[in-house]
């Protein structure tokens, strides 16, 4: 589990293309303290399991599931990616509760610059519409942000200097790709409701029988 708080601006130094995979090289001195075979690392807000580690880079393995549901196939060596390590239990949770597990993918509509602060229109799947309001939470590129406005086609975020500083969301350019990650509870409670609303109709049938 993530909190969508980058902890590092990494950056990709090779790529190896296998036959149904890849094999991804990444550099982030802070992620990779401590890290070993078998920890959890989120990649452009991608839950990736670590293969290897050396002096100051780490391994992964990303699956073609994942290359086909993500933006990590279009990276390649010399990209900067937003990396973050799993959410210690009794940490403070400084962002949203984030699975890594991309729901989607967008791109990036139009930027709009100001003084202080940046406002990012990022286009949004048709599927993913109903899980996005406003003042929501909402993760792109692994980075926990709050919605501004909310559209069946596409939605609003405002920047602040330091997330532009600090993460790759202050590299993309218009049409560049973002992976995109919904509040997991609202997928939850459609869930429950459904289910309720699905036995409230049956049960109503066995009644009219």
């Amino acid at each position: 589990m993530f909190t969508g708080i980058v902890e590092e601006l990494g950056e990709v130094t090779a790529v190896e293309k296998l036959d149904d995979a890849s094999r991804f090289r990444l550099r982030g001195p802070v992620v990779t303290e401590g890290a070993k075979h078998g920890d959890s690392i989120a990649v452009n807000g991608v839950c990736l399991t670590v293969v290897e580690t050396g002096e100051h880079e780490f391994t992964a393995d990303v699956m073609a599931e994942t290359l086909n549901r993500s933006s990590l196939g279009a990276l390649t060596a010399g990209s900067r990616v937003n990396l973050e390590r799993p959410m210690a239990l009794g940490g403070r949770l400084g962002g949203h509760l984030v699975q890594g597990h991309v729901d989607g993918t967008g791109h990036i509509v139009a930027r709009t610059p100001s003084e202080h602060w940046e406002i990012v229109k990022v286009s949004l799947p048709a599927e993913l519409a109903r899980y996005v309001v406003e003042k929501g939470s909402i993760t792109v590129d692994g980075v926990s942000l709050t919605v501004v406005d909310a559209a069946p086609d596409h939605f609003t975020v405002s920047l602040i200097p330091t997330t532009l500083a600090l993460t790759t969301l202050g590299l993309k350019q218009s049409g560049d790709p973002v992976n995109l990650e919904v509040d997991v509870l609202a997928k939850y409670v459609e869930r429950l409701l459904g289910d309720r609303v699905e036995n409230q109709r049956d049960a109503d049938g066995e009644g009219a029988r």
